[in-house]
């Protein structure tokens, strides 16, 4: 097993697509959420879509059962609007701090969504993604 997992909550797969990105630079696979997460996983990146402004309900269980101490977080979302990343992020970041984890850092972008930002996430999105990645593995 590896350090570095990688989870998504992606319904449109607008996340999925930063998750893959993200996994790739890594050299991981994604992660399923339907199983507990890794012992040996000390820096974890947790994505979701915006549903509401809340991450999805499968990425909420999961942190819900899961024991986060010790281990360090980058989280990650799309949303039509960059305020609905922002607000589902926060969510997300209150509830993994809750259950032990160092937050590293945050990374949103659009997703497409009906008629709006149709062809995002899209290259240079997905070129962030990667950038964030390797710059969570320098944080401290």
């Amino acid at each position: 097993m590896a350090e570095i997992a990688v989870f998504v909550d992606s319904k449109g797969g607008n996340t999925r697509k930063v998750a893959d990105a993200i996994a790739g630079e890594l050299g991981v696979s994604v992660g399923d959420l339907k199983n507990p997460l890794p012992a040996d996983a000390k820096v974890l990146f947790l994505g979701s879509g915006t549903y509401g402004a809340l991450p999805g309900k499968e990425m909420t269980k999961f942190v819900a059962d899961n024991d986060f101490t010790g281990r360090r977080v980058a989280l990650f979302g799309t949303s039509m609007k960059p305020e609905g990343a922002e607000k589902m992020i926060a969510v997300m970041e209150d509830a993994v701090t809750k259950k032990g984890a160092t937050i590293l850092g945050r990374y949103h972008c659009p997703g497409k969504f009906l008629f709006f930002n149709r062809d995002r996430p899209g290259k240079e999105d997905l070129e962030n993604a990667k950038k964030f990645a390797r710059e969570m593995l320098r944080v401290k």
